[in-house]
């Protein structure tokens, strides 16, 4: 098999494991298939949701708090700001590529949120919007850079982070500091509105309904093209486990304050990212120009425009997360986007289970990956720990999600040959 086929989605070809998977009917043919799927070397999900698991059951042990309803609401508003820019992050990382300036990204979106809002007086909406343009106008000159002159990401991107930096730095001014009201909407955004009890329990039956209709279309169309379908018991029982699953954390999460809204909408836009990657052509592309580029370009794909709209994107998302980080803080500083923001967004993305070798990676990496970074510092604050000793935890955890990468990656390629 070829690397297109590997990586690719979209390929036309089939490995084994996917053809038992079609094949088998019911329960005992898609269990099967995970088997082999598994062996594969394809570990999807199953790293982050184990470290999860881990990681809960260590600092539980440590300090019941951590799984307090109230304490992992807090954990929620925190991810939103961080789990935006990952989300950006993922669709570069799908071309093989990589966005150093995101943090300072982020930073820029922040003070431009204090300047334009707060100093000046432009209303929030416009504020958010042009905070956006200026995210897109900065993606758009990366993918200029890597398609017209061939500069590397890497190279551009770093570039970027000192030139949006100084830029953050100056219109700050002296002062380096912007306080916004605490009355305000984007401020009560950020640290305490709630969604409502009962629409958080209506979202919590949505990814099971659509499970459930995904299904039963694939299955029509299927049948409209004379092929065997499998059957509905996969699809029931994976909305069955997921809503159950949804349900409780909805009702856990109510024993608390609830679920936040800063935390509702930036899942909305992980659901809005999965669908553009896994149902829209340019998402096909994305995958295709990850797996082999020459391939996707022979194919007919425009491989410098997608390049373009992955960069597009990162940085879009890196200053709309700035927005949140203002929200989340209540001020823009010359700290914002500092530190390790890159360190969060990027390992967010990775340990999620996006590859760093491009070609393989969904949205839904962003989400479980944030939550993996936010739960080791939010179990280390809790437990009056440095932050050093939560870097070198951090740097460990991504070293270990890249080797089970390059791991999965080699069983694929051998799995492939065989």
């Amino acid at each position: 098999m070829t690397q297109d086929t590997q990586t690719n989605p979209s390929a036309p070809q089939l490995d084994r494991a996917d053809t038992r998977v079609r094949h088998d009917a019911g329960l005992p043919g898609a269990m099967r298939g995970f088997v082999d799927q598994i062996k594969s070397g394809d570990l999807g999900m199953l790293p982050v949701a184990f470290g999860l698991l881990l990681i809960s059951v260590v600092f539980t042990t440590l300090n019941p708090v951590f799984l307090a309803p109230n304490n992992l609401v807090n954990l929620l508003f925190d991810a939103a700001a961080v789990g935006l820019i990952a989300l950006g992050v993922v669709c570069v990382l799908l071309l093989g590529e990589i966005d150093l300036s995101i943090g300072s990204m982020s930073g820029l979106g922040s003070a431009m949120t204090g300047v334009l809002w707060v100093n000046s007086g432009i209303p929030l909406p416009l504020t958010i919007i042009a905070v956006m343009l200026t995210g897109a106008c900065v993606g758009m000159l990366f993918g200029f850079l890597r398609n017209k002159f061939e500069m590397p990401s890497f190279v551009a991107t770093l570039a970027g982070l000192l030139a949006l930096l100084g830029l953050q730095l100056y219109i700050l001014g002296p002062t380096g500091s912007i306080n916004m009201p605490f009355t305000s909407p984007l401020v009560r955004f950020g640290q305490i509105l709630i969604m409502p009890a009962w629409l958080s329990y209506i979202v919590a039956f949505v990814p099971g309904v659509l499970i459930l209709v995904g299904a039963m279309r694939t299955n029509q169309q299927r049948s409209a093209a004379n092929l065997s379908s499998g059957g509905m018991s996969v699809a029931v029982v994976k909305a069955a486990v997921l809503t159950v699953a949804l349900l409780f954390a909805v009702f856990y999460l109510e024993q608390g304050r609830g679920v936040p809204w800063m935390f509702g909408v930036f899942v909305l836009f992980v659901v809005i990212l999965n669908y553009a990657l896994t149902r829209t052509k340019w998402g096909r592309s994305m995958f295709a120009v990850g797996g082999n580029a020459e391939a996707a370009r022979r194919s007919g794909i425009n491989v410098q425009r997608i390049r373009l709209s992955a960069f597009v994107v990162c940085s879009t998302f890196a200053a709309l997360g700035g927005v949140f980080a203002a929200a989340r803080l209540a001020s823009a500083s010359q700290q914002a986007g500092t530190g390790d923001v890159n360190l969060n967004a990027i390992a967010a993305a990775v340990i999620g289970g996006t590859s760093l070798f491009g070609g393989r990676g969904s949205a839904w990496s962003a989400l479980l990956g944030v939550l993996v970074i936010m739960a080791i510092s939010n179990g280390l604050t809790l437990l009056n720990l440095s932050s050093s000793l939560r870097y070198m935890i951090t740097g460990a955890v991504l070293a270990i999600a890249v080797i089970v990468d390059s791991l999965a990656r080699r069983s694929r390629a051998s799995h492939g040959r065989a």
